[in-house]
């Protein structure tokens, strides 16, 4: 059985993001403009850990993105994935997450022997997270979304927890399944030196969508009208007064002149 961690690069947490004629640009003052989505290290985690702890034969790492995309993929080698794919094909720029998933989909059929397919629960740059669930849909296994534990691998099934607004809830599903992770699932490791040293060598195989019998999404995000969000404009009044409880006259006078109460 091989595990796969579906992974995507994004723009680092700590960059400044702008708009200028309709494009989205942004800049990182560290020097390091993407990075693994900070989701998907929870991921690479898990399935490291399937590898290691649950009798995987392998942990997979997947992502679909532009050539630069193989620096998330080296990360995911440098914490300790055995292999890793790049999906990159320039008739799959610009993908919904109905045609990232039909594509993530078909690479997974075709690595094969694929039984458990793992994500973080969503992206920080499209912030839907709706992938893994129509990855799920597209493949006919059974979505575990926002599961915080994996409480057993027995056989043919898989028992984990699921965060919920009201608690957590426990279930049992048959395998296959695609699972998505909260941050409640784990620590993630960091990468080993000699584990840097070894995936700063490798050279990862680029699949086309020819070679995974797809074609260009019939759907795509549309991003050539894309504006700056309005600057936020207010004021500061101070509420003066001589004692505490003068100001707090004035203050509530002031909330009633402006019917806040």
């Amino acid at each position: 059985m091989k595990v796969v961690v579906c992974v995507k690069q994004t723009p680092s947490t700590t960059a400044t993001l702008s708009v200028k004629g309709g494009v989205v640009s942004w800049e990182d003052p560290g020097g390091k403009p993407n990075v693994v989505n900070p989701w998907d290290e929870y991921a690479i985690e898990e399935a490291i850990r399937f590898k290691e702890n649950r009798g995987a034969a392998e942990a997979v790492a997947l992502c679909l993105g532009d050539p630069s995309s193989d620096e998330a993929l080296k990360t995911c080698l440098a914490m300790g994935c055995g292999e890793a794919i790049l999906v990159s094909d320039p008739a799959l720029l610009g993908s919904d997450t109905l045609g990232t998933a039909r594509t993530l989909a078909a690479a997974i059929n075709k690595i094969g022997d694929v039984q458990v397919a793992l994500f973080g629960k969503q992206a920080i740059d499209g912030d839907t997270g709706h992938t893994p669930v129509q990855v799920a849909r597209v493949l006919g296994w059974t979505p575990l979304t926002y599961v915080a534990a994996i409480q057993s691998l027995d056989g043919g099934s898989i028992t984990v927890d699921r965060m919920t607004d009201d608690g957590k809830e426990t279930v049992t599903a048959k395998l296959p399944v695609v699972i998505s992770f909260v941050k409640e699932i784990n620590e993630p490791r960091y990468p080993s030196f000699m584990g840097i040293r070894k995936a700063s060598k490798a050279v990862i195989p680029n699949w086309t969508a020819g070679d995974i019998g797809v074609s260009a999404p019939a759907a795509k995000a549309d991003w050539s009208n894309v504006y700056p969000i309005p600057p936020r404009e207010g004021e500061i009044e101070m509420i003066a007064g001589d004692t505490p409880e003068e100001q707090a006259r004035n203050l509530v006078n002031k909330l009633f002149e402006e019917k806040v109460i």
